[in-house]
């Protein structure tokens, strides 16, 4: 079942954090750029020293111990968020119940 989900996540293309349980290490926003029998390849970019470092690795599947993908972000702090009043009327859902049923 893990092979498949990582297959799915390989194919959208998203960021994804993966545990590595044999390293005891996460890696974060990695890219899974291709599955080929027991090896998973994927790469990611880490921050040292006022460099950015880009790494390509190859993990055996049954190292992966979790795989894990952001839904969504929400600001933090005093900011005031859109509600859906807020966007352009071609965007807006419409409650298609109350036109059908005027009372």
């Amino acid at each position: 079942m893990l092979h498949r989900k990582i297959y799915q996540l390989c194919c959208d293309g998203r960021e994804v954090w993966i545990y590595l349980r044999d390293q005891q290490r996460w890696i974060e926003r990695a890219r899974i750029l291709d599955i080929e029998g027991d090896l998973v390849t994927v790469r990611y970019e880490t921050e040292e020293e006022d460099e950015m470092c880009s790494w390509e690795e190859m993990l055996r599947l049954d190292s992966i111990g979790s795989v894990m993908q952001k839904l969504a972000t929400v600001p933090r702090g005093d900011v005031e968020l859109l509600i859906s009043e807020d966007c352009p009327e071609t965007e807006q859902i419409r409650d298609h119940r109350s036109e059908s049923n005027p009372d």
